[in-house]
């Protein structure tokens, strides 16, 4: 008791150690400021004139420390160096503007032509009464210089992006020697967007892009995907249609990978469907002429309902998205939804039937093979497990919670080989036949690849064979990062 008492004391006395120095440092700071009396006030006029806030770097570094500890020094020291670039800077874009900022990115070009309105207040991340009528580039620029200081360099644009480089100017040149370490799409128009990602693809660049957000509230339907996979978004496919339309003929995009390469171009959406429609045209709009009150041409007219939660999260979701890659700290988003049971049990038994008739297939018995060149499995437990004529004909190891990790996390919802996903029959299959069927060895594929699989089976004695050398050390890759979480 006295040593449990001793520990409790010991670890509220460095908390609240550590409270009083920050409080200290604090303290000595602002309180240094407010002494210069008032030429101290005159020369901070100035600084505001000059764009100047000074933060002491131990304090920026107090800012940053948890950062620091999830992150590593490394990684934070990478973030620090990133150069990013956000197009549309609403309800989601200054969600993700806000928490790069906070995470340490040392330089933010932001572009948005709109101002703050009265209702953007329920949906920005920090426009106050005060900021309406100011563009919203501005908005963010004021509210993060309070945080950061001149510690992250906020290039505001107000301009509208349009993909013309005589309208754009500079806006999409990095400041920094080589191209932006990552640009996020936060517009809400189609054509825009499309002009936008067609310029990251046609010049390699890590661009990560948000759907829809209004109309819907069902934050447990959020996924991160290519733009093949995000089709339950019908701001999705018909991004996917213009964008396809725009490159189409454009000799620097030698094929359309960039559609089902997640790596190249990640997509934040909402599978759920919207639960409320654009609002109504008021008599006045219809009597007036309804292509009056645009803000812009071609832009949407009609007021889209928007639960202020929704974009906040998915702001907050591209901002989680890039610090873990600009960190070297990259996650492997589940980019569809769940799996039902019945699915899962289907894929479950066939792969099961799949293993009966393989085993069947061996010429020779297990009985016979304990006399020829049978042995125990040395990496597995089970008694029963075997290894006749150098082939796997024990139990399977998975079981039909494991179908969905294996097809939703490892393999994401495609084929292993071709990448397809959208209107294709998958199915489970072993991939190396000398070794158990478990997670780290299981791969999904496609008929047409299961067929060639099955054919190099037949032929070699080993399906691999079918798979081109390129596209095999991808998979084996993918595999063993299933051993590494082991």
């Amino acid at each position: 008791m006295i040593k449990t008492t001793t520990k409790a004391q010991a670890a509220l006395g460095s908390f609240l150690l550590g409270s009083a120095l920050t409080s200290i440092l604090s303290y000595y700071y602002f309180s240094k400021v407010n002494s210069k009396g008032k030429q101290s006030i005159s020369n901070s006029k100035n600084d505001k004139k000059q764009g100047k806030n000074i933060i002491p770097p131990e304090m920026r570094a107090e800012q940053l420390s948890r950062n620091e500890l999830f992150f590593g020094k490394e990684g934070m020291k990478s973030i620090k160096n990133s150069s990013v670039l956000i197009v549309g800077l609403g309800g989601v874009g200054s969600h993700t503007a806000h928490m790069l900022a906070r995470a340490g990115v040392s330089y933010l070009r932001l572009i948005d032509f709109d101002q703050v309105t009265l209702s953007s207040l329920n949906r920005h991340a920090c426009a106050v009464l005060e900021d309406v009528g100011i563009p919203k580039v501005v908005c963010l620029r004021n509210f993060l210089k309070k945080i950061c200081g001149d510690f992250c360099e906020i290039d505001a644009r107000v301009q509208m992006y349009t993909g013309d480089i005589s309208k754009d100017g500079d806006a999409m040149n990095c400041p920094k020697d080589g191209d932006w370490d990552v640009i996020i799409d936060a517009i809400d128009d189609v054509p825009t967007k499309a002009e936008l990602l067609a310029h990251c693809i046609r010049n390699g660049i890590r661009v990560i892009s948000c759907m829809g957000a209004g109309g819907k509230s069902d934050m447990t339907r959020l996924h991160i995907s290519d733009l093949k996979a995000a089709c339950k978004d019908p701001l999705a496919t018909k991004l996917r249609q213009t964008l396809k339309k725009l490159v189409k003929n454009d000799d620097t995009v030698k094929d359309d990978s960039y559609l089902t390469d997640v790596d190249k171009l990640a997509i934040i959406y909402s599978s759920e469907k919207t639960v409320c429609k654009l609002a109504d045209f008021s008599e006045e709009q219809k009597q007036e002429g309804i292509h009056k009150f645009g803000a812009v041409d071609n832009m949407r007219i009609r007021v889209l309902p928007v639960l202020g939660t929704m974009p906040a999260i998915m702001g907050q979701s591209l901002a989680s998205l890039a610090l873990c890659e600009l960190g070297d700290k990259p996650f492997s988003p589940v980019c569809a939804e769940r799996l039902g049971r019945n699915v899962r049990h289907r894929l479950f038994q066939r792969l099961k039937t799949r293993e009966l008739r393989f085993k069947e297939s061996i010429t020779v018995t297990i009985e016979q093979g304990k006399d020829n060149n049978e042995k125990m499995n040395p990496s597995n437990d089970t008694d029963t497990s075997h290894i006749v004529n150098d082939k796997w004909v024990g139990p399977i190891q998975i079981d039909d919670d494991d179908v969905e990790y294996i097809i939703s996390e490892i393999w994401r919802n495609r084929c292993c080989v071709t990448g397809d996903s959208i209107g294709t029959v998958l199915q489970l299959s072993r991939w190396d036949v000398t070794k158990p069927s478990n997670c780290e060895n299981i791969v999904v594929l496609s008929q047409k690849a299961m067929k060639l699989f099955d054919e190099a089976l037949a032929n070699s004695g080993d399906g691999r064979n079918s798979v081109p050398l390129l596209e095999r050390k991808k998979i084996e890759g993918r595999l063993d990062t299933c051993k590494s979480r082991a």
